[in-house]
């Protein structure tokens, strides 16, 4: 699906996703990545659902968001609270959905001018994730 164009494109934008990847300001990836709104999207070492660990929140704690937007793929999938408490506990929010729903809600809240994080878990095997 393509999104549309707006006054967001100085920053990262999804503009568009697939069952195999995504696009962020027409660049495309296919991989799991970090998106923020002011810095060009980074790889993220969770190549699958299952391989998500505290120190992947970690990584994302380090930049301070306000809210973490977790894409799990073509399905929603939750993740286990305690891989998210050190986030919790800095007030940090975490949704889970799957990873259209988790673009689309990543580029509203972005519009707004909200500080998020998008982390979107592309697997390469699952066949549909972003």
């Amino acid at each position: 699906m393509k999104l549309h164009q707006s006054d967001t494109q100085k920053y990262q934008t999804v503009t568009g996703y697939d069952e195999t990847g995504v696009e962020i300001n027409a660049e495309r990836y296919n991989y799991s990545l970090i998106v923020l709104p002011e810095v060009p999207p980074r790889a993220w070492n969770a190549p699958t659902f299952e391989s998500i660990s505290a120190e992947h929140f970690a990584l994302i704690g380090a930049d301070n968001p306000d809210v973490v937007i977790l894409g799990t793929g073509a399905r929603q999938r939750f993740i286990h609270p305690r891989l998210t408490a050190a986030l919790t506990m800095r007030r940090i929010g975490v949704e889970c959905m799957d990873s259209q729903a988790a673009c689309r809600t990543y580029n509203i809240l972005m519009g707004e001018g909200r500080k998020v994080t998008l982390a979107l878990v592309i697997d390469a095997n699952e066949g549909t994730s972003a």
